[in-house]
């Protein structure tokens, strides 16, 4: 059962100077992170042949626990958009070699580049040895029409250099009925694509959700219709019961792996580091999960929590960097499940807690992006919840660190988000909003952190002055 939380009690359960971490200029970098950096560098190499698997019970073949989300690929120089097809190749290749077998991309991730990218490294391997998955991601409506969407099918066949697609996926449903309507079934495409299934060129057919529960709901009650091999849902240890709480518009993973369960459809997981928040915590919580369990990472208390549940197919992680596709595989190479007693401490004891923080519940996803007026809107929101999360906001002017803490968040924000990319540049046009998977109310979320930093910058001549007397 939750419990109720609100400011007031969050205070009490962390005690005075809990969040007193100062900030440093680049960008608000924390502690946590430095320490995250530490534990890296210190990595045993992860065995071989100890892959977890969970059995598909559709085609009964074995699936990777961990799977290889292919969305946030690393780039031969920073923020930008030419990726390191070399080194993508190399961490594809140290994936599979340590069992991995699962690699999920779209049309649209890394701006239209990642099923290009996968294709070339997975193309290097027997087909046998991998499963690919990806999306009808027809958001555009001039994507939506029955000869744009098959286009578009086809051309993620072409891109992938394969003749079937393992899993095929209608991309991020929840939006409303109208619009699923629109996209799948108006236009004839979901007669397309069970006889695509029938003819084997699509193995699986399912879909991801993030959204209005009656959508999913509505959908996932069409399985009698169309037979869904697999879901993918949005699960972690603070979404478990909190998704709903942290945004009104959002469902509980609890209930989404519980209606799936009751159908025996397998589940597919996103999202089970909140696109790393729940790997950067604050470092009084890190201390608190380091307790508990020195020898293990704070993304690794994540993904044992994503992978317990027994009807978990795989779960996905999008991993940049060698170093976390070996932290990740230490966690499930193999899979040690946790029990009921530490499912229980990560609800009640860290997700709580993160729920006070009441964060902007951005997972950095991109899907905003880009924004038509250069703004870099998942910077903003990284930017400002990093320095949120480790105490460093300035708030009270009557704080002796205000002054220090001031000239440090407007410094940082400058460091880590250009001037003309910042939230003050933001005109409300509102054609982000729709493309957020966490229902953010984007514009009005840059609003306030643009009239918070104004604040910060009118308060200028006030900490002059008083430093004059």
């Amino acid at each position: 059962m939750k419990k109720d939380i609100n400011r007031r009690n969050f205070l009490k359960l962390l005690g005075g100077g809990a969040v007193t971490t100062a900030a440093v200029l680049t960008g608000c970098k924390s502690k946590t992170e430095t320490k995250a950096v530490s534990e890296y560098t210190k990595q045993v190499e992860p065995p071989t042949g100890q892959m977890t698997y969970r059995i598909n019970p559709k085609t009964k073949e074995k699936v990777s626990i961990l799977g290889y989300g292919m969305m946030r690929l690393p780039s031969k120089t920073e923020n930008k958009d030419d990726y390191d097809q070399e080194m993508i190749n190399k961490q594809v290749d140290y994936a599979i070699e340590h069992g991995v077998n699962y690699f999920d991309t779209s049309p649209v991730y890394c701006q239209g580049k990642s099923e290009t990218c996968t294709g070339i490294a997975l193309s290097r391997h027997k087909r046998e040895e991998y499963f690919v998955a990806t999306k009808l991601s027809n958001f555009h409506p001039d994507s939506q029409t029955r000869e744009a969407s098959i286009g578009m099918y086809q051309k993620s066949l072409k891109e992938l250099q394969v003749d079937y697609i393992d899993y095929y996926l209608l991309h991020a449903i929840g939006g409303g009925m109208d619009e699923f309507n629109r996209r799948y079934i108006d236009n004839g495409m979901m007669d397309f694509l069970m006889k695509e299934r029938e003819a084997g060129r699509i193995r699986n057919l399912g879909f991801s959700f993030h959204g209005q529960k009656s959508v999913f709901d509505e959908v996932l009650a069409m399985n009698d219709k169309y037979h869904w091999d697999f879901v993918q849902i949005e699960l972690n240890y603070l979404d478990w019961n909190y998704a709903d709480e942290i945004n009104n518009r959002n469902v509980d993973a609890s209930y989404l792996y519980g209606e799936l369960q009751k159908y025996h459809i397998p589940a597919v997981i996103m999202e089970p580091l909140l696109g790393g928040r729940l790997a950067n915590l604050p470092q009084y919580l890190v201390n608190e999960l380091k307790q508990h369990a020195p020898e293990r990472s704070v993304a690794s208390w994540a993904f044992r929590y994503a992978g317990t549940p027994e009807g978990v197919l795989t779960v996905l992680s999008g991993m940049t960097y060698t170093e976390h596709l070996k932290d990740n595989l230490l966690s499930y190479c193999p899979l040690k499940p946790l029990t009921k007693k530490e499912q229980e401490y990560l609800h009640s004891e860290i997700a709580e807690k993160i729920v006070g923080l009441e964060n902007i519940p951005c997972n950095d996803c991109k899907y905003c992006m880009p924004c038509p007026y250069g703004i870099d809107i998942p910077a903003i929101f990284v930017h400002y919840n990093k320095c949120k999360n480790e105490g460093t906001l300035p708030r009270l002017k009557m704080d002796d660190e205000y002054a220090k803490l001031r000239r440090n968040y407007l410094i940082s924000l400058d460091r880590a988000v250009p001037r003309f990319r910042q939230a003050d540049h933001c005109i409300g046009c509102g054609q982000c909003e729709p493309h957020c998977p966490q229902n953010i109310r984007i514009p009005r979320e840059l609003q306030k952190i643009s009239e918070f930093v104004e604040t910060l910058k009118r308060n200028n001549w006030m900490l002059e002055e008083k430093a004059k007397e």
